[in-house]
């Protein structure tokens, strides 16, 4: 293991591979010159980090990072995620200086209307931005899924295919939130040794010094999680390009907190909690030039800076190019994920026809865990995990075997108790690239992972989350454990596919609809109790039908014109079923639609939905509260759910006494084709749930 010097002065006299002198101060100087103009001329910005950390930006980029800035998403470059995202023009000065395409015009436009330099770092708006950034954690969080990768794919294709390193700046609030927390002891359990984080130690927040609301040494709580640590003088570019030379000799992931001066050059803000998320001001920034002895133009920097800027790149250019020469046929398309191969769209196939043509009672969370067993020998890209409830949610399988911290090779991480993190970790993973990621856990606990999920559906992620326990339906654990808003929760993010399928059938096709996403995360909703299989045909040539892939399909039309249709998702899709046959014993013709997803549905044409849902009264069916459903009831419609939270009992006497049964439907239907509104009973009023 790397011993690490322990003061700035150590850590220069051990210098190896660092620069010092004018050039190299005035490399980080242009860093911040190109700040100060561009949160001036934006009149708002964050330039306190950014003027302080430009030191170790040019140490880093200077002397270690391996980019292409003519092709940035080269797949074996270095990651350098910036989690601090507030400070995004330190970012993006790095970047324009570097060579990648982010021009002085756009750092001009500086948080502007369609610029690609955003108040906060956005991935796939901005060349050379790795991840979007802005809650604070969660980028480091993210990084940790982007370290894991490479020591994934490292073990499966060698060093010769991938061997790079993710480095992460993160600040005080990053190391203050919770998911860091989780993060970093995932990471240092994995020993994640291609992973370096920068702290940007400068001991002030938005409201004032971090010792108004914190104590911890963030060194002794990195190293309790099994990380290799070392301080700095963040303004020594020597000091501190030796600690990240050190780092890369680790055989753990490793913290390098940087000593800083928030706002470092202006002369009365500096070291303030005033130049945190504020511009200078026209005096200030006049002054703060004058300070580091920079006399160029507003966004301009002297052709010999500009120069040492631009010969950062050659490293990663010549480290391109080898890794290019020695690709074969064989390893140029390693961990590609779209499309799905042959082998992996048949092996669905065949499970949808096998379930079709046997049908059995199954929780869709076993039948979710059936067709994983089948995926794990046939899609290599496949990364499951879960957050300590793999057997619950059946997100594990026999097939799986689990990344452990000298074993990189497997196909399934266990994230502990951590679904925070998990869900950024498999933002991560997703964004290196090679993988299709899934992790797991109760439908209740997305809440948990909620700020990742968003995060995915804003940089269309094609994650997957099996979110299973998904009603009152799990029973005995109560009203913690029973989800009634989550659904409605989860269809609220845009660009998020929610699948909530109603049998086995269901099952394997929500997983060819998230296996088939390039561009959307799925939440994947299942039950804990065995749901009945649907009535449907199988075509003459072994054909059955893809309702999921459209979001709705009709499971039961009457011979008869519609006089009700009752619409559903998931276990009360059955409910519905069993309702269209109590009132066909009445003389009432019901239509029976299941709708597995809203998000599918939506997509669809007019003529699909219209021919789906048809001109009758509707009475939609759903353990869970009516948010959301109003998209497609109308005034007089009927719907059966939640009014309030849940209870704790058995499945079968929950629904009873919540009144989520065919009995309940079948009077709701009545009621809507007479004309009259359906009665609704609260039975969630605060004490009864419990009676």
């Amino acid at each position: 293991m790397a011993v690490f010097p322990t003061t700035a002065s150590d850590l220069t006299a051990t210098t190896v591979a660092a620069t010092a002198g004018a050039g190299p101060r005035r490399m980080a100087d242009a860093l911040r010159a190109l700040t100060v103009d561009a949160v001036e001329r934006a009149g708002s910005g964050h330039p306190g980090m950014p003027l302080g950390m430009a030191d170790v930006v040019t140490a880093l980029f200077a002397d270690h990072l391996v980019f292409d800035p003519d092709d940035p998403d080269w797949p074996d470059r270095d990651r350098f995620v910036l989690s601090a995202g507030h400070g995004s023009m330190l970012l993006y000065a790095a970047l324009h200086l570097a060579g990648y395409a982010v021009s002085a015009d756009d750092l001009r436009s500086f948080r502007q209307l369609g610029s690609p330099t955003a108040g906060h770092p956005e991935r796939g708006h901005c060349p050379g931005v790795e991840t979007t950034t802005g809650p604070l954690g969660a980028g480091l969080a993210t990084a940790v899924g982007m370290a894991l990768a490479e020591r994934v794919l490292n073990a499966r294709f060698g060093d010769q295919v991938v061997d790079h390193r993710t480095y992460v700046l993160a600040g005080d609030g990053c190391l203050m939130e919770g998911i860091s927390h989780e993060a970093i002891d995932l990471a240092g359990h994995l020993r994640l040794d291609r992973l370096t984080v920068l702290f940007d130690d400068n001991r002030i927040s938005i409201d004032g010094a971090t010792d108004l609301v914190t104590s911890t040494d963030q060194v002794a709580r990195f190293a309790a999680a099994g990380w290799a640590t070392v301080r700095v003088d963040g303004h020594d570019r020597p000091a501190v390009s030796a600690a990240i030379a050190a780092a890369r000799a680790s055989d753990r992931p490793t913290l390098v907190a940087c000593r800083t001066t928030i706002g470092f050059g202006a002369p009365t803000k500096q070291g303030t909690s005033g130049v945190h998320g504020s511009p200078l001001g026209a005096q200030e920034a006049q002054a703060t030039k004058a300070a580091l002895g920079w006399t160029s133009d507003p966004f301009q920097v002297p052709p010999d800076v500009a120069d040492l800027w631009r010969a950062t790149a050659d490293r990663g250019r010549e480290a391109h190019e080898r890794w290019r020469a020695r690709q074969t046929p064989a390893t140029a398309g390693a961990g590609r994920t779209v499309p799905l191969p042959t082998a992996t769209e048949t092996a669905l196939e065949d499970l949808v026809l096998a379930h079709a043509t046997s049908p059995s009672a199954l929780a869709t969370r076993i039948a979710s865990q059936r067709t994983l067993a089948s995926l794990v020998a046939v899609e290599p890209t496949l990364l499951g995990g879960s957050a300590d409830l793999g057997g619950s949610t059946g997100a594990r399988t026999p097939e799986h075997r689990d990344i452990t911290p000298t074993d990189y090779s497997g196909s399934y991480v266990n994230y502990g108790v951590r679904e925070h993190a998990m869900g950024a970790v498999l933002n991560g993973l997703s964004l290196h690239g090679g993988l299709r990621p899934y992790g797991s856990t109760f439908l209740v606990f997305a809440d948990y992972a909620r700020p990742s999920i968003r995060l995915a559906a804003l940089m269309g992620l094609p994650v997957v989350l099996v979110l299973s326990h998904d009603s009152i339906g799990l029973g005995e654990d109560g009203p913690t454990h029973q989800p009634v808003e989550h659904l409605a929760s989860l269809r609220a993010i845009p660009n998020l596919v929610v699948l909530r399928p109603a049998d086995a059938v269901e099952t394997v096709q929500s997983w060819r609809v998230a296996l088939r996403a390039d561009s959307t995360p799925t939440a994947l909703v299942l039950s804990r109790q065995p749901l009945d299989a649907l009535p449907r045909t199988v075509a003459a040539d072994g054909v059955v039908e893809d309702g999921v892939a459209r979001g709705g399909w009709v499971v039961v039309e009457p011979e008869e014109p519609r006089e009700v249709t009752l619409l559903a998702t998931g276990s009360e899709v059955g409910v519905a079923v069993a309702a269209a046959r109590q009132l066909a014993v009445r003389g009432t013709a019901a239509a029976v639609v299941s709708m597995p997803s809203f998000e599918l549905f939506s997509a669809q044409p007019d003529g699909y939905r219209s021919a789906v849902l048809g001109d009758a009264p509707r009475v939609a069916v759903e353990a869970a509260v009516r948010q959301g459903w109003d998209v497609w009831l109308r005034p007089g419609d009927g719907f059966v759910g939640m009014t309030g939270f849940g209870a704790s009992g058995p499945a079968e006497q929950l629904y009873e006494h919540f009144g989520i049964t065919a009995a309940t439907v079948v009077a709701a239907a009545l009621s809507v084709t007479a004309g009259t509104p359906p009665a609704t009973t609260d039975r969630t009023t605060p004490g009864t749930e419990r009676q």
